[in-house]
């Protein structure tokens, strides 16, 4: 037995990952997800497509790692597999600095909401809160205020979508100095300034980026609190077009590093696999 497998299991998605720990190593099996409504139904499914695609057989497998809000669920062996629950906070900073390289970093999950962790080699994950403001919430304003549920409907939309006619920056406000060291281009409020013209491409672009601004700050803040510039975003909304973009514009701005690793939506089940 040589395969450790990794399993996260989400409310409307599953993800599974391996790593094959034959001869000595640890090389990660590259990870996929599937859709469902029902966490039992995804976790099965997604099992079953990893192993077939992978070639892996039951007897190959030593232990699957579960993790995620559906795996509360999973009460008994998957295929009379050892199973263990995982913490999904240790996952998160264990995927994170796996994928990012780095010793010590402020690793954020982008999922529904968002979550923070202090996290260092070697040394217990450290849990620091986050925000409501993640997935959820650009989903159901994009639903009230677009009439669009589907996040890759609502990203194609705001591809020509206006900044100028939805916030207000710095600039907008004052000519004057009047937050020393700010840049003028810096977001002064969102949608404090939304047009009467504003078309539907600029309120997309505006709900996507008070999201990823709003989750920028709060990592910002956690990261100056341990002396910090590296911080790793991981999850399903760091693979939307605009999100490079904007938090590289947090980077230059607020002399930070925000991390964008690939693989980087799934980070927690390649935690979840590397859990001791």
């Amino acid at each position: 037995m040589s395969v450790v497998i990794g399993i996260d299991v989400g409310g409307s998605t599953t993800k599974i990952v391996g790593f094959d720990r034959r001869d000595g190593g640890n090389k990660l099996i590259q990870p996929l997800f599937v859709r469902a409504t029902d966490p039992i139904t995804a976790l099965y499914g997604a099992f079953g497509k990893f192993t077939d695609q992978n070639g892996i057989e039951l007897s190959d497998i030593e232990i699957v790692k579960v993790t995620g809000v559906g795996s509360a669920k999973i009460t008994k062996p998957i295929y009379g597999l050892r199973c263990e629950h995982v913490s999904e906070f240790d996952c998160i900073g264990l995927g994170g600095l796996y994928l990012s390289g780095l010793e010590e970093a402020i690793v954020v999950s982008l999922g529904t909401g968002t979550a923070l962790i202090h996290a260092r080699r070697g040394e217990k994950m450290e849990y620091l809160g986050g925000t409501g403001v993640g997935g959820g919430t650009l989903i159901g304003l994009s639903k009230r205020m677009l009439g669009l549920e589907d996040i890759q409907h609502i990203q194609e939309l705001a591809e020509s979508g206006d900044l100028d006619k939805i916030d207000w920056r710095i600039r907008d406000i004052s000519k004057k100095d009047i937050l020393p060291g700010a840049p003028d281009a810096m977001t002064a409020s969102n949608f404090g300034n939304i047009s009467d013209i504003a078309s539907k491409s600029d309120v997309a672009l505006g709900i996507i980026n008070m999201v990823f601004e709003t989750i920028a700050m709060v990592a910002m803040f956690a990261a100056r609190n341990y002396d910090l510039r590296d911080i790793v975003l991981t999850g399903n909304l760091t693979t939307l077009n605009k999100a490079k973009g904007i938090f590289g514009g947090m980077n230059s701005m607020f002399n930070l590093n925000f991390m964008i690793p690939e693989n980087s939506q799934f980070g927690t089940v390649i935690g979840a696999a590397l859990t001791k």
